[in-house]
């Protein structure tokens, strides 16, 4: 983009378990599937202790691959000539969509309980879904600041 922005978003989704507390869980589950299979090891049902040796591989495997689709973001920057949504994956491969922000509708899908249950960018006869790792709350917030920003880019065109 050669314009200045309007509003810029960086989207990366919420996970409660920094890489501290991560090690500090796999340290104590580690020291209690430990005391354990040594326990059934030494009464001699040792396939028992082998079971607690593979859950926590399990465990450890599941906040592995939890990690790894963390790693996913999306950026959205809005000027005044152009929309871009750049989607990267958590490999890093990076897809983008350009709308022309005059032309550019954004949906917002809300449940009664719920809230916002999906966000679309539709224009030029495509459409693109963005967002959809926010958490509830954070939909609210960038649907407000991101619906204004496009009103004030379409409001000085």
């Amino acid at each position: 983009m050669t314009e200045p922005p309007v509003f810029a978003a960086e989207l990366t989704p919420y996970r409660s378990l920094g890489r501290r507390g991560f090690r500090v869980l796999l340290a104590l589950t580690g020291a209690v599937c430990a005391v354990h299979a040594v326990f059934f090891v030494a009464t001699g049902a040792w396939p028992i202790g082998l079971f607690f040796g593979l859950d926590f591989l399990l465990l450890y495997g599941a906040f592995l691959l939890n990690y790894r689709s963390g790693r996913a973001r999306e950026e959205v920057v809005v000027s005044r000539t152009a929309l871009a949504i750049r989607k990267f994956t958590p490999s890093g491969r990076m897809t983008e969509h350009r709308f022309n922000p005059f032309w550019a509708r954004f949906f917002v899908r809300r449940h009664s309980e719920i809230g916002i249950v999906s966000m679309q960018i539709s224009g030029e006869g495509r459409r693109t879904d963005i967002g959809s790792f926010l958490n509830p709350e954070d939909r609210e917030s960038f649907a407000k600041a991101f619906n204004a920003a496009l009103a004030t880019v379409k409001q000085r065109l």
